[in-house]
This record gives structure tokens, sequence and C-alpha cells, in this order.
């Protein structure tokens, strides 16, 4: 039986949560991630109807307590064959984790996916996209770790 700690998973998530809205902000990744895109970049503040702001915004929130829960599971079976598992041996299953099953289970989809066929902006847009997930997700491993 594996055991979770849900105040964990809760914090891990939030934290992922506001990585995402940091890396993502006008002054960071948003208007190199839009541009990779071949999109122009918003000058002025986008309306949206309540519905899909909260569509958004809740469905982010929701992606990223799935991933913490999906990898506090993975971290509950480790710890049941290796007691000893703290936060470096939890940033190390983030990390590995993230990139390897999210990162590279979406480069084909970018590079294939990407509207204008432009290869090059294809990649850059999946480092911004995967880069996020994979320093979440690691960090979630690291406070899943160490929060026994």
């Amino acid at each position: 039986m594996i055991e979770i700690n849900w105040l964990a998973v809760f914090v891990s998530s939030l934290v992922s949560f506001a990585i995402g809205a940091v890396w993502f902000g006008p002054k960071t990744f948003y208007p190199v991630w839009m541009r990779a895109l071949g999109r122009e970049v918003p000058t002025e503040r986008v309306e949206m109807k309540k519905g899909e702001t909260a569509l958004m915004f809740g469905g982010t929130y929701v992606g990223a307590l799935v991933q913490v829960i999906t990898l506090a599971s993975i971290i509950g079976l480790a710890r049941v064959i290796a007691p000893g598992f703290g936060m470096g041996t939890g940033a190390f299953f983030g990390f590995v984790f993230s990139l390897g099953f999210g990162a590279f289970a979406s480069l084909s989809h970018r590079m294939f996916g990407q509207a204008n066929f432009r290869v090059y902006s294809s990649l850059k847009v999946w480092l911004i996209e995967v880069g996020q997930d994979v320093l979440c997700v690691t960090i979630a491993g690291a406070i899943l770790g160490a929060w026994v």
C-alpha cells in the first residue's frame, strides 16, 4: 500500500502553477513563445469570457495536480523499496520522468504540429513548453521527496 502526503501534493501543485505563471509571463518566455508559434504578441489585454478564463487557469492547475499526484504515486512506490528516499532522489525522479515521459512524448507532436512547418520554431516552442514542465515536476519531486 502506498502512502501519499496530500498536503505535499497540494503545495507542490500550487508551486508548479506559480512557476508556470512566471515562466509564461510577459517579461519572461511568453513573447518568445508566441513569436515562435507564428503568432502576434498581444499589445493590449486580451478579453476572454469568464468561462474561458476559468477553463484556461483551472485546466492548467488540474494538469499540474494530476502530474504531481502521478509523481507522488511513483515516489510512494519507490519508498516501499527504498525507505531512505529523500529530496534529492525525489528531484531526480521528477526530472527523469518529466523528461523521459513528458518532454519526449510531445516532441513529435510539436515537430509535425507547427502551423507554419518551421522545424526550428517548433523546436524552440517545444523547449519553452517542456522546459517549464521539467522544472515544475523536478521541483515537485524535491518537495514530495523531502516531505515525508
